[in-house]
């Protein structure tokens, strides 16, 4: 193997360790490259996003697009915790802040069971955003 292939592999094991660090927390790519650069590491943007979306094909990350306005988030996929005994992952965005919320609520579950069955509609929980106010913003009377 020569060095600029240990190099990339590299790259790649400290994006991934991030990533698992992160666990449960939604990142931009610009998020990452943040992380590095304060790390002192130079990870060039374009092999971020290379390597997210070779990880998103391998099942080890999820990736999220919200919105036309947001950039796509990115979330390491632990499968003995994310899900909670949950099969999917659903999301509140706070329409003030930003903020972005995982819903580990199996009353959703039932939603979707329920829209699924009675609707005939399959629901793409990765598209799928509740608008609104997080709790902070709703105490501000944002």
């Amino acid at each position: 193997m020569n060095n600029k292939s240990q190099y990339k592999t590299k790259q790649r094991a400290d994006i991934m360790a991030y990533l698992m660090e992160m666990n449960g927390e939604h990142v931009t790519v610009n998020d990452v490259c943040r992380h590095f650069e304060e790390q002192g590491k130079a990870i060039g943007v374009t092999t971020v996003y290379r390597q997210l979306d070779k990880m998103v094909a391998e099942g080890l990350v999820n990736k999220y697009t919200l919105d036309n306005k947001s950039s796509a988030c990115y979330e390491y996929v632990d499968t003995d915790h994310h899900m909670h005994g949950m099969k999917q992952c659903y999301h509140c965005k706070c329409d003030n802040c930003g903020k972005l919320i995982h819903l580990h609520c199996h009353e959703i579950e039932d939603l979707i069971k329920h829209i699924e069955g009675s609707h005939e509609f399959t629901i793409n929980p990765k598209r799928t955003v509740f608008y609104g106010l997080c709790k902070e913003c709703s105490e501000k009377g944002a």
